[in-house]
């Protein structure tokens, strides 16, 4: 079942054209990333998902039905800009924002206390938002999306602002989510977050669709023609033939062979260089797919 589905959607703010003809579907249960550099339309298409904008053209459907408001209890978001009230209480305001969700006080109060501390967060909770960090506020965003227990997640550049300790946090509280059954849908920018976390992404571009399917599926287009290397010693072995391009980062070598290229006479070649501790041949990073796809159109 398609939890979200796209059909030729399309969005223009004056005289911008924000998506452009964008179609994809969302399964049951899948984790998904909406990935594009800033400014791609990446929050445009998300708004349109829950009907905070309308499509000038195409179609929104959602729980496998064309887009109705009262299935949006359904939905948890995590909007790129965060909107809390800065003079309440932590707790008073999880508690109004579970009671606009439908929950009563006892349980929305109930939940708040443990998702704060599942997040490590007790201690905010009699505090006031004013007071806190951005990574605490962005949590408590965070838990007030998910307290009515929603079966579709939106999160838009939900580890934006976080330290890699809180960033790993909230990773793996998504992938708890999703082994539950939960839908989840995320964008970001950060393509290497999506490539360990993701069943299937949409890479957009300027609106425009540039890949779309099972991450797996995606990857499989593409020759393992990477390299990655760790290694002490001389880094002459670099300059051989079946290389295109290589950057060496302090020991660190990155790869990319030439088309056809078998990486077994440079593995030779550099065990008879230097001291190898590390050498793994893969697919291209999701970052180089898209970079490849849209050649010299990337924004700066």
């Amino acid at each position: 079942m398609a939890i979200v589905e796209l059909q030729k959607v399309r969005k223009a703010y004056d005289t911008k054209i924000a998506v452009d003809s964008l179609s994809f579907r969302i399964e049951q249960g899948s984790m998904f990333g909406l990935l594009g550099p800033n400014g791609s339309g990446k929050t445009s298409s998300i708004r349109m998902m829950i009907g905070m904008t309308v499509p000038d053209s195409g179609s929104v459907s959602l729980f496998d039905q064309p887009f109705d408001r009262k299935n949006l209890h359904r939905v948890g978001y995590l909007p790129e800009e965060r909107g809390l009230y800065k003079k309440m209480k932590v707790i008073d305001q999880l508690v109004f924002l579970g009671q606009l969700h439908g929950l009563d006080v006892v349980t929305a109060s109930k939940r708040a206390h443990a998702w704060c501390e599942r997040m490590e967060i007790t201690e905010a909770i009699p505090k006031k938002t004013e007071e806190l960090s951005k990574g605490m506020q962005q949590k408590i965003q965070f838990i007030a999306a998910l307290l009515h227990e929603p079966e579709l997640i939106i999160m838009d550049e939900p580890f934006s602002g976080l330290d890699p300790v809180n960033a790993s946090l909230l990773q793996d509280t998504l992938l708890d989510l999703h082994r539950q059954g939960r839908t989840i849908l995320f964008s970001t920018h950060r393509m290497d977050q999506v490539e360990k976390l993701c069943d299937s992404i949409c890479l957009i571009h300027r609106g425009h669709l540039v890949l779309s399917g099972p991450m797996q599926e995606i990857k499989s287009r593409y020759p393992k023609n990477r390299v990655q290397m760790v290694f002490e010693g001389d880094a002459s072995f670099l300059n051989h033939p079946s290389v295109e391009d290589a950057k060496n980062y302090n020991g660190i070598a990155e790869i990319k062979l030439r088309d056809g290229a078998d990486a077994q006479p440079l593995l030779a070649e550099a065990v008879s260089r230097a001291r190898i501790s590390r050498f793994e041949v893969m697919e291209p990073t999701l970052e180089e797919i898209f970079i490849e796809s849209v050649g010299d159109r990337v924004d700066a």
